[in-house]
């Protein structure tokens, strides 16, 4: 039989040199601009400007407009083929949007055409922020409680909800550490799609756990007798190909998205991506280690291969 928890001090490694990158990039984010990633006006308020044009236009030719009108703040990408633009900037008002509206028309054309306005105030992006503190703590006390009264009849079901909880960080820390990494490197700026990715991420992380855990469950009666790291890694590998099917068809579709799909939405396509990578890595490799390692009291297997060498 394969032993795939024996070599948990690797997994651990692996995860610790995954993380730390984007751990440094977040520190690094937050000493020069006092955040950990860029935030878009969900978060911390503003206006979004979609503009249709007849030709296909260079951002930085259009910022020139709206920085000469004393909007030095905004930012200007180009969506799809280039005749649209996409503008955040400061809140403005209808005045302040007509006036901008006729100096684009003056430099472009009279063919510029709106296709949505939107604006955010700050009080209310302060509010999406809290909101999204209290989603992400709401759920970690939600899915502790949860294993803790499904494996009521295990022996210390509290650690096998600490477990869960510890891979989902992991797969949060893997996530904003590499938007992170993006947002310094590419630009990109959390917006609400990024908190829903993180909490679905977290989502299907924590099904997959629970899946290995369940089977850890059914199997320890059935094998009583044999040490707890045997009948873990004997559960892993009865549910790891259900688990990689699972994570593999979602991995695909998305895949397809990031190719074929429309370019507002490749960011929160590419964040789920690589969020789920990591929740199927965690749940397999994290998860089930940190509960053997806890279990045996030997969190990296050192004593176990000691005595197997003596």
């Amino acid at each position: 039989m394969v032993q795939l928890v024996e070599r948990r001090k690797w997994y651990f490694l692996l995860s610790t040199l995954i993380i730390l990158p984007g751990l440094i990039a977040m520190i690094y984010s937050t000493i020069t601009t006092g955040l950990p990633f860029k935030l878009a006006i969900d978060f911390t308020g503003g206006s979004i400007w979609e503009l249709q044009f007849d030709q296909a236009i260079q951002p930085a030719v259009l910022r020139e407009v709206f920085v000469d009108a004393g909007y030095s703040d905004t930012a200007v990408t180009t969506l799809g083929d280039g005749l649209t633009a996409q503008v955040r900037l400061k809140p403005i008002d209808e005045t302040e949007k007509v006036m901008l509206m006729s100096a684009v028309k003056a430099k472009f054309g009279e063919s510029v055409a709106e296709i949505q306005f939107s604006s955010v105030g700050p009080s209310i992006g302060r509010e999406v922020t809290q909101a999204a503190v209290l989603a992400v703590f709401a759920a970690s006390l939600a899915i502790l409680a949860f294993l803790v009264v499904a494996f009521r009849k295990v022996s210390h079901p509290f650690r096998y909800g600490v477990s869960a909880i510890v891979a989902m960080i992991h797969d949060i820390l893997v996530t904003a550490g590499v938007f992170s990494i993006c947002s310094l490197v590419f630009g990109w700026e959390a917006d609400a799609l990024f908190l829903t990715a993180i909490l679905t991420v977290i989502g299907f992380s924590v099904q997959d756990t629970i899946v290995v855990f369940d089977r850890i469950r059914e199997n320890s009666p059935k094998y009583r007798g044999e040490p707890f790291g045997t009948i873990a890694n004997r559960s892993l590998l009865e549910t790891i190909h259900r688990s990689l099917a699972t994570q593999l068809n979602a991995l695909f579709v998305m895949a397809a998205l990031l190719l074929f799909g429309g370019a507002t939405i490749k960011q929160f396509i590419a964040v789920m991506f690589y969020g789920l990578i990591s929740g199927t890595y965690s749940s397999i490799f994290n998860a089930v280690p940190i509960l053997v390692g806890w279990e045996e009291r030997d969190l990296f297997g050192t004593r176990r291969r000691q005595a197997e060498a003596a």
